[in-house]
């Protein structure tokens, strides 16, 4: 049976920790062992807390989502850290994805999608639903798609390339080889040289990259 994972609530707004504290509550697959209602609050709890997974706010007063991302992830690389966000909040995807996001959920999402970003980032894997990718691909910045683009022609395989298909259709690893008919190891295999192709420091990175890439070309 799979562990329970720990996990830690960000949010300023206490009503709203609380109703995620009970919807998450329900499931023998999440221990709740903390919450913070600022950044500064969450970093002071991780120096004796240690988390496998955060749900995180990224509009607080102080020290923003953003930052304590950015901060949480220097001090902790394995920590895997979800966004929740409101509508109106888009221009700041990018910037939580470069901080070291994993996933993203909409503050309005049921709990059948929190469960299921959570255990997806704990598989390795990112999160995101394709209304919350058509905003960030909307608010990729240009110039930073030249920078972090490559230089040159990246040619893939052909399996590289099926990989790269279905990551972008939202598949995990695990579905990807079933799909495909070959085994997880071999799906993140070919998930790891196509981050190292391309330079990407995440799967959305690899994911905006695959995306802003072909609509140039087409």
């Amino acid at each position: 049976m799979e562990r329970a994972y720990n996990l830690i609530i960000v949010d300023d707004h206490s009503i709203f920790r609380d109703a995620i504290r009970f919807v998450l509550e329900q499931s023998r697959h999440v221990n709740i062992i903390g919450e913070a209602s600022n950044g500064h609050e969450f970093l002071n709890l991780i120096r004796n807390v240690k988390p496998d997974v955060v749900l995180m706010d990224i509009a607080m007063p102080g020290l923003d989502g953003v930052d304590t991302t950015r901060e949480a992830i220097k001090k902790y690389p394995d920590l895997k850290i979800i966004a929740l966000s409101l509508y109106g909040e888009e221009p700041y995807y990018y910037r939580m994805i470069e901080a070291g996001a994993q996933g993203f959920v909409v503050k309005d999402s049921g709990s059948d999608e929190l469960l299921k970003a959570i255990f997806t980032v704990m598989h390795g894997d990112s999160y995101f639903s394709n209304s919350t990718l058509c905003n960030i691909i909307r608010d990729y910045p240009d110039d930073e798609a030249e920078r972090s683009g490559p230089k040159k022609e990246i040619r893939f395989s052909k399996r590289e390339n099926e990989v790269l298909d279905l990551i972008c259709a939202g598949l995990s690893n695990a579905e990807i080889a079933e799909k495909m008919g070959v085994s997880k190891r071999t799906v993140e295999g070919h998930r790891g040289s196509l981050i190292a192709k391309t330079g990407a420091r995440s799967t959305i990175q690899l994911v905006l990259y695959a995306l802003k890439s072909r609509s140039m070309a087409s």
